[in-house]
């Protein structure tokens, strides 16, 4: 907690820079599904006032993780422009329930750190992943796909602006039900190849 300083000006440098390939990605998806499909009601928003912070980890270890949120959380917290943060996880917590320092757990031991923090009310936790499943949903439901990203993915969300949307959204009660339905009608070949593409960006892109 001592290297806000340091921390902030690498994530403004990092914001400032062209995107890395899997900030690129993240961004395709978020551009075709999340947006492109109406899956959120306020990311396209800041997509367009360019307000989405993209933070690309290589942490694999839970704790250093865990570090990490709450440092996102400040970044948040001093930079009130940037209204949201995406930490995108190149190389770790690729098992989404089992095994050691699996991404269920980081969501979980996430959670809890942000509420010890003082950042609950603030802050909260969405949660995306390429394996991503719903506790009562089959492995091969398409409804798995309003959740699926390219990596496995942190979006940190500002209460406060989520709920100034939803104040304005008919409603918003629905949304995750009419989510599920149009990914259903989709079905899920049509997810995969998107995910498929995107993995297959050129490095320049």
């Amino acid at each position: 907690m001592n290297n806000r300083e340091p921390l902030q000006q690498v994530a403004l440098d990092q914001q400032k820079e062209s995107l890395s390939l899997p900030a690129l990605q993240t961004k395709s998806w978020l551009e075709q599904v999340i947006i492109g499909l109406n899956f959120c009601p306020f990311a396209k928003k800041e997509l367009l006032n360019n307000s989405i912070h993209y933070w690309v980890s290589s942490h694999v270890k839970m704790k250093d993780a865990l570090l990490e949120v709450i440092e996102q959380c400040i970044y948040l917290q001093d930079n009130p422009s940037i209204k949201t943060s995406l930490i995108i996880y190149e190389m770790g917590f690729k098992h989404f329930d089992t095994g050691g320092n699996n991404y269920l757990d980081l969501v979980d031991y996430a959670n809890d750190l942000i509420s010890e923090q003082g950042f609950e009310g603030i802050f909260q936790i969405a949660s995306f992943h390429p394996d991503y499943c719903f506790a009562d949903a089959d492995i091969d439901d398409a409804a798995n796909f309003t959740n699926r990203s390219p990596y496995p993915t942190l979006h940190i969300i500002r209460e406060v602006s989520m709920e100034k949307v939803l104040a304005v959204y008919k409603n918003p009660e629905l949304i995750p039900d009419n989510n599920i339905a149009l990914a259903q009608q989709k079905g899920s070949a049509y997810f995969q190849q998107i995910l498929t593409n995107i993995h297959n960006l050129p490095v320049d892109e």
